[in-house]
């Protein structure tokens, strides 16, 4: 397996510098974001999923015991929420899903290859990209606990699956909007336009 990636590590640096030498940057930059992100998946995931569960247990944990929507159990990534009307109770597994280690990956290598930015402020966008990340997903975590909370256990799926999903997404999309897009648009140089005039002279 290790060989494997190697070879395919190697075989990835050389496309990358045909790419550059050929001139093709959109494909540069394609084939640079996938192997970014295929490369961390193998190399990084592994060793941050976990840290990050809890640290989103634990941050998400602060917001609950504030408000007292729900409390949290940072050793087993556990979220424990009680219907202040029923008085039923629900345990949340904060899994590798609500990590959001997939979104932040998927970010960072999208940014590495993004020759808009200068390397230093690709490293700050990156860490303000993680963060602006983590904090969107603990707030929707706190989402989908108070609206179980108001409305009881059958209301899980709706406030996960669909509330909570579009307001992480929503939020994600505006960061992509404002680093990615708006960013080149900003940056792009468009040149003066004019229309031809017509020759005012005329021989006789």
């Amino acid at each position: 397996m290790n060989f494997l990636v190697i070879v395919a590590f190697i075989l990835w640096i050389y496309l990358l510098n045909v790419f550059k030498r050929g001139k093709l940057d959109f494909f540069r930059y394609i084939m640079g974001s996938v192997g970014v992100f295929i490369f961390m998946m193998i190399g990084v995931q592994p060793f941050v999923t976990k840290p990050l569960i809890q640290l989103v247990t634990s941050v998400s944990g602060v917001f609950g015991k504030m408000t007292g929507v729900f409390e949290a159990y940072r050793d087993y990534s556990i979220l424990f929420v009680e219907n202040e009307v029923t008085g039923e109770a629900i345990s949340l597994y904060v899994d590798y899903e609500c990590s959001g280690v997939i979104e932040m990956l998927v970010f960072l290598s999208l940014l590495v290859f993004f020759q808009v930015y200068e390397v230093w402020q690709r490293v700050i966008l990156g860490i303000i990209g993680c963060i602006v990340i983590f904090f969107s997903n603990v707030c929707r975590i706190f989402i989908i606990c108070l609206m179980i909370k108001i409305g009881g256990n059958d209301i899980y799926y709706f406030a996960h699956t669909i509330v909570g999903r579009l307001f992480f997404y929503v939020l994600a999309v505006l960061l992509y909007y404002y680093v990615f897009t708006y960013a080149q648009i900003k940056k792009q140089k468009v040149g003066g336009f004019s229309y031809a005039q017509p020759n005012e002279h005329s021989g006789k």
